[in-house]
Formats: C-alpha cells, structure tokens, sequence
C-alpha cells in the first residue's frame, strides 16, 4: 500500500515517514532521462541522488512490477515507479558477552577465528548477537570508529556460514592501514589469504584460476557470474588447488574434492559462486549448490547423512597473512578446520580409503 500519492498538482507531499512507499508517474519531461538523476529532481530535497542511487543498488526502486538494478535506466513517459524507504534502524549497536576465540591481541588490534553461525556485524535480521556485539564488550571504546556505528573495526568480512580468520582494527591508524591492504588484495603489498572448501565433484585440473566478474543475481540477494559489461558488475578472481580427491574413477557414487583457494578480489560470497560457475559448488551451500542437493543419494551410509546433516557452506579461512599496521613485521595466523567440517571430510577420506581396497 502508498503511504503517498500525488496531488492534482502532481506534487509529492512533504513528509517522507521511512518505512512508506512513494509512488510516482514519469510525465513527458522524464522520457529519455536517467532513473537516478530524475527521481532526485523529483523527490528532492527529500532524498538527493545518491540517497535515489543507493535505494537502486539496495532493490528497493520499481518500474512497474520489475525491480530496477541500473541507475541510468533511461525513462519513458507513463512509468510508474515505486520507491521503498527502509524502516529506521535501530540505535548502535551494544555489546553483549559472546564468547570470542582470539587468536591474537595487540594495542593496534586483534585476530579471532570467527565460528560458523556467527554475523560479523549488525544488519537487517541480524541486529544482536554478532561479532560487534561481541568486540564491543571485549575491547569497549577501543575499536576504531572508521567503518562507522555499525561497522566499528571491521575491515574485511566472512559470510554467516563461513569459518576463520580474521583481523579487526582497534585503532584507526590501523583500520586504514589494514583496509588498504585488503583493497589491493596483496598485488602489492604482504596480504595473503587462504580458504579450505569441500565442493562437489573433481576439477579437471589440479591448479586454475577463475576470471569471471560476479554481480547480483535476478533476486537480488545472491550473486552471480554476469557480464563485464553490465553496470553492477565487478572484477573477480579466484586461484584455487586442489588437495585431495575423493571418489575418483568411481562411477557408482558421487566424487567431491579438497581444494584451496586464494583471492586476488574480495567480493561478496566471491568463492562460493566462482566455485559453483565451474561446475563444483561447495557442499552444503544452501544458495548455490542446491542444483547438487541429490548428490547426496550417490554417497554410501553413513557419509550420505553425513553430508545431508551438514548444515553450512564447507568453507573454511584458515590462513591469513599481512603485516602489522605498527611495527610492519610479517604476522601469519592458521586456524584448522572447526570439528564438523573436519569430520566430514575424515569421512570422505573414509569413503575414498574403502573404494581404494
């Protein structure tokens, strides 16, 4: 339902409650003009263009019944379009005693490895019980204040499925050292990052590199491999190697194989799609791996119910390299497998033991 609608005048009322819908016509002056740059002029000073832009990148701009994904989406008369306004947020974010596996602590900052299960920071559905709420309680006021309320001392992250390592800044001298080196993703300088995943099936060669720019998807929460040219999209590269193979020649049952991966980009869920775009998902991603869900089936008792019981995406960050914001010397934290994932893959090791005698 609109929570506004247009006067005789064609004039948008003034209150703009978050939480509403606008909806408004494109007349004969907005044919031909970009979405972005007319609705500001439109709606504005209400919401200015970058607000309008990022409601676009969000999903929450519609032409007819379509979500828009490009801002200079070019305007016919007639349109109609719908903006969703966000309900209001709630207040930063307090801290909440959550146990923290610490790997390191220093005045600059510090290295956790992060469980599965566990949001790095608050965000829609998640504004308790995440990794910031639990840095704040741990280091109170010394987390750096650069990634804003909400964000305090974060400079890279992990999805809510994904375990490991990671590094949160306590100063901001180091958030901004730390942040540039995650943004040149160690091309220059002393970063290095390693993921373990367990994906279905073997790859065709032991090393490789995927060079496939991701997006977003057509619903707008996942990603995807998408054209270079498209507006949203975003270079990405993944290497990965392959560890051990499990299954192979073995025509009766599902294989699956232990591979690393390194980053050369950090996008969202970057391993996960890359991964899922060669034809070798990770097992138990819920996203995308759900075309392989049956493979299950392929698989001897108990590692069938092994792998249906799994409840998480196999992925692991269990290296991480840089060197420290203060004193530049090289640091390196590892953190093994967490037992469940461990346990999943002794038994594929099990399994691929057995079909070997």
């Amino acid at each position: 339902m609109s929570a506004h609608s247009e006067d005789s005048s064609g004039l948008i009322g003034a209150a703009m409650p978050e939480g509403s819908t606008i909806r408004v016509e494109a007349d004969t002056t907005a044919a031909g003009q970009r979405l972005d740059q007319w609705l500001a002029g439109r709606l504005g000073p209400e919401l200015s263009r970058n607000r309008v832009q990022a409601l676009i990148k969000q999903g929450a701009v519609r032409i007819g019944d379509r979500i828009v994904i490009e801002a200079k989406r070019k305007l016919g008369s007639g349109e109609l379009i719908s903006v969703e306004l966000p309900k209001p947020e709630p207040a930063e974010p307090q801290g909440e005693a959550i146990a923290l596996d610490i790997l390191h602590e220093d005045d600059e900052l510090i290295v956790i490895n992060k469980p599965a299960g566990l949001v790095v920071h608050p965000g829609a559905g998640n504004w308790t019980g995440t990794l910031v709420n639990a840095l704040i309680h741990h280091c109170g006021a010394s987390l750096s204040g650069i990634g804003g309320v909400r964000r305090p001392g974060i400079v890279h992250r992990l999805d809510k499925m994904t375990s490991g390592v990671m590094v949160v800044a306590k100063t901001d001298h180091a958030h901004r050292f730390l942040s540039e080196a995650f943004a040149d993703h160690g091309r220059t300088g002393d970063l290095r990052r390693a993921y373990v995943a367990l994906v279905w099936g073997i790859p065709s060669r032991p090393t490789g590199t995927i060079d496939a720019p991701l997006g977003r998807a057509a619903d707008r929460v996942r990603r995807a491999v998408v054209p270079a040219g498209r507006d949203d999209a975003r270079h990405a590269l993944t290497h990965f190697t392959v560890q051990e193979r499990f299954g192979e020649n073995q025509k009766d049952f599902a294989t699956a194989s232990l591979v690393e991966c390194r980053l050369e980009t950090g996008r969202t869920h970057q391993i996960r799609v890359h991964m899922a775009h060669i034809g070798h998902p990770l097992i138990g991603d819920q996203d995308y791996g759900q075309v392989f869900r049956t493979k299950a089936n392929r698989l001897p008792e108990p590692l069938s119910t092994k792998v249906r019981e799994f409840s998480r995406q196999a992925l692991h960050a269990n290296l991480l390299e840089f060197s420290h914001p203060a004193t530049h010397m090289a640091m390196r934290f590892e953190a093994p497998m967490p037992g469940e994932m461990e346990a999943l893959v002794d038994a594929f090791r099990k399994f691929d033991q057995h079909q070997r005698i």
